[in-house]
């Protein structure tokens, strides 16, 4: 099992300042952050692709209306191209990452070729592009009043209808945004 550390396991929850367009009123899924940088999925963006769409650019059918009409989320801006699978833990895939003892991310094709037959993880969230930091500019940001963090509620990654994610993920942390200052300050 991976080491939890810092932010591991926690949702970044965009400010209402956020200017970055890629991150405004965004919620990041924080899959590792060590002191080498971090990496996530956000998880209330969607593109304009469905399942379907992905399995058929890998020459991958699935006969199952549900499994083809999944939608499939803008993890982040990088690496667009690429696809990752935020699933609950359990079952042996070619290339997964053990977040913790709840959630994995998987990047092989076996997962999609399960999911497509009807079988693999029972929640996933298939999600293209990832959210990256590098070694200290998340904890910069974080001085810089970017971001509310929380811990993660896998409910809220599986089953919150994508239009609440923000407002339920901000209800976690139990602030009112209004009465929040849009700067920084040290004592």
């Amino acid at each position: 099992m991976a080491e939890a550390s810092f932010l591991t396991n926690q949702f970044l929850i965009a400010m209402p300042t956020m200017a970055d367009p890629n991150f405004a009123r965004g919620v990041t899924y924080v899959c590792q952050h060590t002191a080498e940088g971090a990496m996530g999925l956000m998880i209330n963006r969607l593109s304009d692709y469905t399942l379907g769409d992905v399995l058929a650019q890998m020459k991958l059918e699935t006969g199952i209306a549900a499994v083809a009409e999944t939608p499939v989320y803008l993890g982040g801006p990088v690496n667009p191209e690429r696809g990752f699978v935020l699933h609950e833990a359990g079952g042996e895939w070619d290339s997964s990452f053990r977040i913790n003892e709840r959630l994995a991310v998987t990047t092989s094709r076996d997962i999609l070729v399960a999911v497509a037959e009807g079988g693999g993880p029972s929640r996933y969230l298939i999600a293209l592009g990832y959210s990256g930091w590098s070694p200290g500019q998340l904890e910069q940001e974080m001085c810089d009043n970017a971001w509310l963090t929380t811990d993660a509620d896998l409910d809220l990654i599986f089953q919150t209808p994508l239009d609440q994610r923000w407002n339920a993920a901000v209800a976690l942390v139990g602030v009112d945004l209004t009465a929040l200052s849009d700067y920084a300050g040290h004592a």
